[in-house]
């Protein structure tokens, strides 16, 4: 009897040690297969902006600003330059760079920094033309800043109404708009009317169609001479394309 107990108790631990061992391998298992697949799915920094068209998918560029080049680095678009385009610098400068531009976007007011210092070391050599580019579904203000801007260009204060949203983006609203257009000494109730019309808002919706045809997948998406310049690059970026251009 002592034998047969002995020889149960044996079969019953080593029973035991296989369940337990295919316990641990399947747990190690899905320990793998939950990080191979949490890798496939934020390996590329991607951030998901919504179902929104306007909005695509947005990635982090290596400047660090949520940003996805404009087109295929390297390659070159024919951007047309329209006459009610807004172009700040030399019309006739050697080098233009076009912006799509989300006013809301933190990086975008960033890159804006950096453009005003490139106008301000370039005026001669560099026009800069500025178009929408509304994320709707992460900033909820841009696209009526965007009109905001083209009401005040409507009385020739486009740069130095956008400069100010800039400045004080995170001021963005109703009341703000009429604010900054007040201080800037604009009559206050044609720019209110603009704006609550939504008249300028199928050129806002026209820029925004146009830079996702030429591949602007996220913002600031920008072009120097047809070239996509990578996000919200510094000043030492932006300066050696330009000097690059000017040889």
């Amino acid at each position: 009897m002592l034998g047969q107990e002995k020889l149960i108790r044996s079969k019953t631990s080593f029973i035991l040690g296989l369940v337990s061992g295919a316990a641990a391998i399947s747990f190690i298992g899905f320990l793998l297969f939950l990080g191979l697949y949490l890798k496939t799915q934020f390996s590329d920094g991607s951030f998901d902006a919504g179902n929104d068209d306007s909005a695509p998918i947005v990635k982090n560029d290596d400047t660090g600003a949520k940003a996805q080049p404009s087109a295929d680095t390297g390659a070159k678009v024919d951007i047309k330059i329209a006459k009610d385009d807004h172009i700040r610098g030399n019309k006739n400068a050697k080098i233009t760079i076009v912006e799509y531009s989300d006013i809301q976007c933190p990086f975008c007011s960033r890159y804006h920094d950096t453009m005003l210092q490139v106008m301000k070391s370039y005026p001669k050599d560099v026009r800069w033309v500025f178009r929408h580019f509304p994320l709707d579904s992460i900033h909820p203000m841009a696209r009526k800043a965007a009109e905001a801007t083209e009401c005040a260009g409507e009385q020739g204060k486009f740069w130095e109404y956008t400069d100010k949203l800039y400045a004080n983006q995170s001021n963005l609203s109703a009341e703000y708009f009429t604010t900054a257009a007040k201080e800037l000494g604009l009559n206050t109730g044609k720019f209110d009317t603009c704006l609550s019309s939504g008249k300028m808002a199928a050129k806002v919706s026209a820029d925004l169609q146009e830079g996702q045809s030429l591949g602007v997948r996220g913002t600031p998406g920008s072009f120097i001479n047809g070239k996509s310049i990578p996000g919200a690059v510094p000043f030492s970026t932006i300066e050696g394309m330009i000097k690059a251009e000017l040889k």
